[in-house]
C-alpha cells in the first residue's frame, strides 16, 4: 500500500494600539523644530503646569485646551503631541484629531505631524479622509526612502475593516507613481498586497507582474508573487523565476526553496538550495534546510557534510537561533547514524541537544534507536514518559507511538492504540484516517473502506481520504470507475499533488490506458522523486517494453529506500533484479 501524507468603546485604547502597530519603521520620521528657551515665559509656564494639572485631575477637557494653546502659540511638536496623548488617555479621538491637525497646519513638512492625522483617522474609520494626508506621507519622505515609505502602506491599512475600500483608495493615490521605474515597481507591489488583503488575489498577481516589467531586479513584485505561489497559479512562481535569474537576494531564494518543500517538490527545492549555498557559502539556516532534506532523500554522505557544514557556521547565530538550529541538525545526524547503524553514534549525536524545545523530537528519535535493537517495550515506554505541558503534546506523544509501532510493522498494535484514542475523540478525522491505513496493513479492507467513508462525510475536502481508498480499490484491480471519481475528487481538491496524480495514473494502468498512466508517472516521478512511485513507474514501463529504462528507475528508487514495500514487492512480482 502507498503513502498518502497530509473602533468603537475604548476608542483612546484603539488610537493608541493603531499608532503603536501602525507605525511605519521602514522610513526615519524627519525632524521637527523646537522652541528656543526664551519661548518659555512665566506665564507660559503657568499655563502648562495649569494644563497638566487639570489633565490629571478633574478637568481633562481643559487641560487638554490650555495645552493644544500652547502648543499653537509656541508651534513646539512636542506640546502637539503632549496635547494628543491627553486625548487619548481621556479616549477623545475627535480631541487627537483636533490637535494632530492644528499641529500639520502649524507645521506643514513634520511627517511625525501628518502620520498622527493620518493614523488617528484610520483608527477613526474615516477611511475616505486619509487620500490627503496619505499623498502628503510621500511627498514628505526623503527622495531616498519614498519607495520604502510607499512599500509601508498597506501596514497602515491592515486594521481597516472595509479591505475592498482600501485597496481602491490606495491605488487611487499611487496611480501618479505607476509609471515610474523608480517608485512604480513600489507603487504596484503596494496596490497588490491591498488587493491580497482584500481577497483579490487575481488582481494582487496582476499588480507584481506589472510592477516586475518595470524592473525585473526590484524585490517587492518577487516577494509578492513568492506569497501568492500556489498550484491554482502558476504564473506567480514564473515571476519569482524571472527574478531569481539575475543576482537575487538570498533570502528572497531560501524563501522560493521553503515554498517549493511545501508543495513536496523536493528536487527543485535542492536545486535553489544549492545555488544558495554556492552563491552565499555563509548562509547557515540553507546548509541546514538542505542537509535534512538530503536526509529525507536518503542523500546520507551529502546530507552529513551539509550538516556539519552548518554546526561550523552556527558560531555565528543568536544563542536562542542557534540552540534551535543545532537540535534540529544533531537530530537529522543522528537519523543518518541510525540508518547506517551506529547506534552509538547516533546516541551520541542526541546527547548534545540542549534545547528544551526539541525534547520530544529527541526522545522520539530516542525511542526509534531502541526500537531498532529489539527494545520495543523501552522505546513505548520512554514516549508515554515525556511530560504533557498542554493538550498538543498528549497528541504528539500519541502519534510518535503510533508512528514507533508503524515503523516496526506492529500494526495490530497501532491499529488498537488509535481506536482506544478514538473512542475518547470521535470526531478527530485524522486519527480516523490513521486507523484506517492499519485496517489496510492487517488487510482488513472493508475496516478500512467503512472508516475512510466516515472521514470524507465528517469532511469532504480530506483530499487523503479520497486517494488512499481509491488507490486501494484501483490496487486491487476492482471498481476502478469508482476508483478513478475518488482519485480525480482528490485531485481537484489537491491539484499538482505527485502522491495523487500516482494514483491517478495507476487506475489509469489497471484500466488499460498504459499511455496515460506513463505520462502522468513521468510527471509524478520528475516532480517527487520517490521509491513508491518508482515502482509504478518501473512497471508500466516494463509493460510496454522498455525494459532498460524500468531497471534504470527501480534501481533510482532502491537507492533510495531499498525496504519500500510497495517497490519490493513489485521486483517481487515481476521476477526482476535490476
Amino acid at each position: 500500500m502507498k503513502r498518502f501524507p497530509r473602533v468603537a468603546a475604548g476608542v483612546g485604547l484603539a488610537l493608541a494600539a493603531a499608532l503603536a502597530h501602525a507605525q511605519p519603521t521602514a522610513v526615519q520620521a524627519t525632524p521637527t523644530p523646537k522652541p528656543t528657551p526664551s519661548a518659555l515665559t512665566g506665564e507660559l509656564f503657568y499655563q502648562l503646569l495649569l494644563g497638566e494639572l487639570n489633565a490629571r485631575g478633574d478637568e481633562p477637557g481643559t487641560g487638554f485646551a490650555l495645552i493644544l494653546d500652547a502648543a499653537r502659540k509656541t508651534n513646539d511638536p512636542a506640546l502637539y503631541q503632549r496635547a494628543v496623548d491627553i486625548a487619548f488617555q481621556n479616549r477623545s479621538g475627535e480631541s487627537a484629531l483636533q490637535a494632530a491637525r492644528a499641529w500639520k497646519q502649524a507645521l506643514p513638512k513634520s511627517r511625525d505631524a501628518n502620520r498622527y492625522v493620518l493614523q488617528i483617522l484610520l483608527a477613526l474609520n474615516r477611511l475616505a479622509d486619509t487620500a490627503e494626508p496619505l499623498r502628503t506621507e510621500i511627498a514628505l519622505a526623503e527622495p531616498k526612502d519614498r519607495a520604502a515609505a510607499i512599500a509601508a502602506l498597506p501596514r497602515l491599512y491592515a486594521r481597516v475593516s472595509d479591505k475592498k475600500a482600501a485597496a481602491a483608495l490606495i491605488e487611487q493615490v499611487l496611480a501618479e507613481h505607476f509609471a515610474s521605474p523608480a517608485l512604480g515597481p513600489a507603487a504596484w507591489t503596494a496596490v497588490g498586497r491591498a488587493r491580497l488583503a482584500a481577497g483579490d488575489a487575481t488582481g494582487a498577481l496582476d499588480a507584481a507582474r506589472r510592477g516586475q516589467a518595470l524592473n525585473a531586479r526590484a524585490e517587492g513584485p518577487a516577494l509578492l508573487a513568492l506569497e501568492l505561489m500556489n498550484p491554482k497559479q502558476p504564473q506567480a512562481e514564473a515571476l519569482v523565476r524571472k527574478y531569481l535569474e539575475d543576482k537575487p537576494l538570498p533570502e528572497l531564494r531560501m524563501g522560493y526553496a521553503r515554498n517549493l518543500l511545501d508543495a513536496q517538490r523536493y528536487p527543485d527545492a535542492l536545486e535553489q538550495l544549492r545555488f544558495i549555498t554556492a552563491e552565499k557559502p555563509d548562509f547557515a539556516e540553507a546548509w541546514l534546510v538542505q542537509g535534512t532534506l538530503m536526509v529525507q532523500e536518503n542523500q546520507l554522505p551529502a546530507a552529513e557534510k551539509s550538516l556539519m557544514r552548518f554546526v561550523e557556521l552556527s558560531q555565528g547565530m543568536s544563542s536562542e537561533e542557534r540552540s534551535r538550529g543545532l537540535a534540529q541538525a544533531y537530530l537529522s545526524l543522528a537519523q543518518i547514524a541510525e540508518r547506517r547503524k551506529d547506534y552509538a553514534a547516533a546516541g551520541a549525536w542526541l546527547d548534545r541537544i540542549d534545547n528544551p524545545q526539541s525534547l520530544v523530537a529527541t526522545q522520539n528519535r530516542r525511542a526509534s534507536l531502541l526500537a531498532r535493537q529489539g527494545r520495543l517495550d523501552e522505546a513505548r515506554k520512554l514516549i508515554r514518559d515525556l511530560p504533557e505541558r498542554n493538550p498538543g503534546d498528549a497528541r504528539g506523544k500519541l502519534m510518535a507511538e503510533v508512528g514507533l509501532l508503524r515503523e516496526q510493522k506492529q500494526y495490530r498494535a497501532a491499529y488498537e492504540l488509535l481506536a482506544e484514542a478514538i473512542r475518547k475523540d470521535p470526531k478527530d478525522v485524522d486519527l480516523m484516517y490513521d486507523q484506517a491505513m492499519m485496517a489496510e496493513k492487517l488487510d482488513n479492507l472493508g475496516e478500512m473502506e467503512r472508516l475512510l467513508r466516515l472521514v470524507i462525510a465528517s469532511k469532504p475536502d480530506y483530499q487523503h481520504a479520497y486517494n488512499a481508498l481509491g488507490y486501494s480499490l484501483a490496487d486491487r484491480n476492482v471498481r476502478l470507475p469508482e476508483a478513478k471519481q475518488l482519485i480525480q475528487k482528490a485531485l481537484e481538491l489537491a491539484p499538482g499533488d505527485p502522491f495523487i496524480t500516482d494514483s491517478l495514473a495507476w487506475v489509469e494502468f489497471r484500466m488499460g490506458n498504459k499511455a496515460e498512466a506513463l505520462r502522468l508517472l513521468e510527471g509524478a516521478y520528475k516532480q517527487r522523486p520517490d521509491p513508491e512511485i518508482a515502482a509504478h513507474y518501473g512497471e508500466v514501463l516494463w509493460s510496454l517494453g522498455q525494459r532498460d529504462r524500468a531497471q534504470s528507475i527501480w534501481r533510482e528508487g532502491l537507492l533510495m529506500n531499498s525496504e519500500n514495500e510497495t517497490l519490493v514487492e513489485t521486483l517481487k512480482r515481476l521476477r526482476v533484479r535490476p
